[in-house]
């Protein structure tokens, strides 16, 4: 009898994942997002949550939540589409559309299900995807669940991508652009004006997933793809999500009717799965409109950014080019991200290692991340840590985390 390889083999890659400093460990928060978080019975200033704008913990949208569960209960009970797409939700899409300045809005249960869903809805044998090459892993998951063919472009680089669908001219079937908005391990921006040129020229749709930027870029909080200078001929497909800096969860897309309406019918990540709460819309309604008016939040987050790049060019770190609440500190090897990341827990601070295959070989890193809750500060207590801790002395190496 012919044996395949079977699973016998679980322990060893797990046991091989720990040997090269790759295994990834949870914790367990004992109390809610903010500022200060508690691990061990320990406080730890939080410098890792993509709660960009502090409004996970706001009192206010908590007491909209709660006012959504007495209204409506905890759960939907059913798909959008058999009997769980209720009037909270309909008025969160609505809310949504007017904020990106688009027709129709569509809720998702994450941004992972949204960019996956809407990708295989869109595209099919014989289309064609062009991603950047630093994509979110959904961005990318999509693209190749979708069967299309699919092909990378070099992360930012407009002649790139160009010259890839210069490749393919004469194909008569679909072509999608994919990018983030503001890349979640970088920061750095998508350079949208040059990818719209490339996407008119070539008659490609631009899809643009900008998770990390709504909320905190722009007026209002309205993002990267400004209403004012983009329209959905510019950019079809907007993402966007709802559990970073509108400090609930969920996810959403915004366009145009009819793709609103595709993806209604044929997107499966929508059709086949639970609606949200409508608890939960109810408390990101409030969440919505806390971001849009109190521009404070979006101001002092880029003091916040300019405080730690200052202090952190004084000291010789290695950041990345962002002007972002997201601030990478490269270090390289895995290992030595591990045993910085445990060396400031010790003195007091939340900042996970991040490595691959989440980065690219080599470029293991701190992604310190700002968020309107943190005060100035606190941002001086971390620099004055990371000058000790992250200096080009070596670190001991960790084990774990």
């Amino acid at each position: 009898m012919r044996h395949g390889q079977g699973f016998e083999d679980l322990q060893r890659r797990l046991d091989d994942l720990r040997r090269r400093d790759m295994y990834r460990v949870r914790r367990s928060l004992e109390g809610p997002q903010g500022r200060e978080v508690l691990v061990d019975g320990r406080p730890l200033l939080n410098f890792c949550s993509n709660d960009y704008l502090g409004l996970a913990g706001d009192p206010r949208v908590a007491a909209a939540f709660k006012r959504g569960i007495d209204r409506w209960g905890t759960g939907s009970g059913a798909s959008h589409l058999i009997c769980g797409h209720t009037a909270a939700h309909e008025e969160l899409e609505e809310a949504l559309a007017a904020f990106t300045g688009r027709p129709r809005a569509l809720l998702y249960g994450s941004g992972y299900a949204a960019n996956v869903g809407v990708i295989n809805a869109l595209l099919s044998v014989g289309d064609f995807v062009f991603e950047d090459r630093l994509n979110h892993a959904s961005l990318l998951d999509g693209g190749w669940i979708s069967r299309a063919a699919f092909a990378w472009f070099e992360h930012r680089d407009m002649a790139d991508l160009d010259a890839r669908l210069d490749e393919v001219e004469d194909e008569p079937t679909r072509k999608l652009i994919v990018s983030d908005g503001t890349f979640s391990m970088d920061g750095d921006p998508c350079p949208l004006d040059d990818l719209l040129a490339v996407a008119k020229r070539h008659e490609a749709w631009a899809m643009i997933d900008d998770a990390h930027g709504m909320g905190v870029h722009g007026t209002g909080g309205v993002g990267l793809v400004d209403p004012t200078h983009y329209s959905t001929a510019d950019v079809p497909v907007l993402v966007g999500t709802l559990g970073k800096a509108f400090g609930t969860a969920g996810a959403f897309v915004a366009g145009d009717e009819s793709l609103i309406e595709t993806l209604i019918q044929r997107s499966r990540n929508y059709v086949f799965t639970t609606a949200m709460p409508s608890a939960l819309a109810v408390a990101t309604q409030e969440s919505l409109a806390i971001a849009q008016a109190e521009d404070w939040r979006r101001a002092h987050l880029r003091a916040l950014a300019r405080r730690f790049r200052d202090g952190a060019g004084q000291l010789g770190l290695d950041l990345t080019a962002s002007s972002s609440p997201i601030q990478p500190l490269v270090i390289g090897d895995p290992a030595r991200a591990l045993a910085i990341s445990r060396r400031l827990e010790e003195s007091g601070f939340l900042i996970g290692a991040i490595r691959p295959p989440t980065v690219p070989k080599g470029t293991s890193r701190l992604r310190v991340t700002m968020t309107a809750a943190h005060r100035m500060e606190d941002v001086d207590r971390l620099l004055e840590a990371l000058g000790t801790i992250a200096s080009p002395a070596p670190v001991e190496s960790a084990v774990g985390g």
